[in-house]
């Protein structure tokens, strides 16, 4: 079966159920949510995506407004043209949305960036000389890498919400006088753990410190406000916002960020440019130096609007498939889930989980190859938070994380713990064979190949 012939119409051997979604017309639609995948044995059924925390689909309405904006795309802020204007308009009220969609203070900036790393990277670059970093090594790498190493304290993976505001607190009482920042996660991308954001910002704030959250696995499925959490900078993905178009921001506090050299030289950063002078612009500007990737920011405020509208769906389409699934996995034997503060901290819908006897690889690779569901195996960007949470698991150096969104549903629930309880009963059912690309099925049927679409 090829590729292409599998987004033709589902045919007679079709498993696709017709199962309506938990919240039938209450949350926000999914492109590709009809997607057909081919499954080792010859049958086809629909994908049950639990990916999303490493790329959410693409939201129905946010793809609408791509389309609608490209008739009349160009470039912006410097032609009088009539697409000029009002491509810019659409672009400079895609700042205003992500700004509300946030919270932010009436004189936050929003910069857009190509996504969470490039907002951390570029707030890194703007640290003044002598700050000093405060960073849990439980985070995200994004959050973990950027900044100077000379000037960067990581703490070790908290074990409790209490322990994690402790540490921030005596390790700011231990840091240098002059500038601080403390990093934050919103909600870890290995287990969906929800930080006590507020509280370490309180802290923060008592020791004369900054903070940034990396809100990239938090803002799809929580509301997240500046001003409430009293936190200074926002980073956020428009790919795990539900609108994969290469856009994501950094909104917060402009000093740091004015009195840094441009993230980029080049137009638009400049304010005037002589033979020996630069004088370069303060705002957004300075940092979106080029042509900006228009459609990914007019993309990114569309998501942000959908989310707005039918946060209080998504939230219990959410909750409800979380628990769903982690009441089934808690049930099978030889099952493991992982935890930073333990099973009832709250959390988004990602569960992280090993079973025993198999590699997360061959997990994924034969959820994918005989139930047609997709799943994330390895350390997720964040190995010395994993290389922790399974440190009394010898046999695994990787785990399973399953990510759950608005592309999933209950059947999708129900066939990926009906899939774990075969798995870590029976094994799977073929014979797999590492390959460059992982695992796969030593006799494969399948047309993996990707033809091209263009």
């Amino acid at each position: 079966m090829s590729i292409l012939s599998i987004l033709e119409p589902a045919s007679t051997t079709t498993t696709r159920p017709t199962v309506a979604r938990l919240v039938t017309g209450s949350i926000p639609a999914t492109v590709g949510s009809d997607l057909l995948v081919p499954l080792a044995d010859g049958r086809v059924t629909d994908y049950a995506n639990f990916d999303h925390g490493a790329s959410a689909p693409c939201l129905e309405s946010v793809r609408a407004s791509v389309e609608a904006a490209l008739p009349s795309y160009a470039s912006v802020h410097r032609g009088n043209g009539y697409a000029s204007r009002i491509t810019t308009q659409w672009y400079e009220r895609a700042r205003e949305e992500v700004h509300a969609f946030v919270g932010a203070r009436k004189d936050d900036q929003v910069i857009f960036t190509r996504q969470t790393t490039d907002a951390l990277n570029l707030l890194s670059r703007a640290l003044p000389a002598d700050a000093t970093v405060i960073v849990f090594e439980s985070e995200h790498h994004a959050a973990l890498l950027p900044w100077p190493a000379e000037r960067t304290v990581r703490l070790k993976a908290p074990t409790s919400q209490t322990d994690a505001v402790t540490s921030v607190a005596d390790a700011l009482r231990q840091a240098p006088e002059g500038p601080r920042l403390v990093v934050i996660t919103g909600a870890s991308n290995v287990t969906g753990e929800i930080f006590p954001i507020a509280e370490i910002a309180k802290v923060a704030k008592a020791h004369g410190a900054r903070v940034c959250l990396d809100a990239a696995q938090l803002a799809p499925h929580r509301p997240v406000d500046i001003s409430t959490l009293d936190v200074d900078w926002v980073a956020l993905s428009g790919h795990k916002l539900y609108a994969p178009y290469g856009a994501g921001a950094l909104i917060g506090r402009s000093d740091w960020l004015d009195a840094a050299d441009p993230y980029l030289y080049g137009g638009g950063a400049t304010h005037a440019v002589t033979e020996d002078t630069v004088v370069w612009t303060t705002g957004p500007a300075r940092h979106e130096g080029g042509s900006p990737n228009v459609i990914g920011a007019i993309a990114l405020a569309s998501a942000c609007a959908a989310i707005s509208k039918h946060r209080d769906a998504i939230e219990q389409h959410e909750r409800s498939l979380l628990a769903r699934l982690r009441t089934g996995l808690a049930q099978i034997d030889n099952v493991t889930t992982y935890s930073i503060f333990g099973e009832d901290a709250d959390r988004v819908g990602t569960v992280c989980f090993t079973i025993a006897g198999l590699t997360s690889t061959l997990v994924s690779a034969a959820l994918s190859a005989e139930y047609g569901v997709g799943v994330r195996d390895g350390k997720f960007c964040a190995h010395p938070l994993v290389g922790h949470l399974l440190a009394d698991s010898p046999e695994h150096g990787t785990a399973v994380r399953a990510s759950l969104g608005l592309g999933t549903t209950r059947e999708h629930v129900d066939r990926l713990v009906n899939a774990v309880r075969t798995l870590a009963t029976s094994g799977p059912r073929a014979e797999y064979a590492e390959t460059a690309h992982g695992c796969q099925p030593s006799d494969d049927p399948r047309d993996l190949q990707a033809p091209r679409i263009w």
